[in-house]
C-alpha cells in the first residue's frame, strides 16, 4: 500500500489533524473488527454446541429405530 507523503501547501498542523483522523479512524475500525470477531466466536461456539447435540439426538432416535426394528422382525 503506497502511503501518500504530506502536502507541501499545507501546514504541519493540518497533516497533523490529517494523521490523528485517521489513527482514530484505524482506531475504530479495529474496534468493531474485534467485535465482531468475538462475536462470530461465540455464534460458532454456540452452534458447535447445537450440532453436537442434534447428533446425539439423531443417535438416540436411530437406536430406537433399530429396537422397534428388531421387535418387529421378531414376531
Amino acid at each position: 500500500m503506497a502511503t501518500a507523503l504530506p502536502d507541501p501547501g499545507l501546514p504541519e498542523e493540518d497533516s497533523l489533524a490529517s494523521l490523528e483522523d485517521r489513527i482514530h479512524l484505524t482506531v475504530e475500525l479495529v474496534t468493531t473488527l474485534r467485535a465482531e470477531r468475538d462475536a462470530a466466536i461465540a455464534e460458532s461456539q454456540k452452534l458447535r454446541e447445537e450440532l453436537e447435540g442434534l447428533r446425539s439426538e439423531r443417535k438416540q432416535a436411530r437406536t430406537r429405530i433399530e429396537k422397534l426394528l428388531r421387535q418387529m422382525e421378531s414376531l
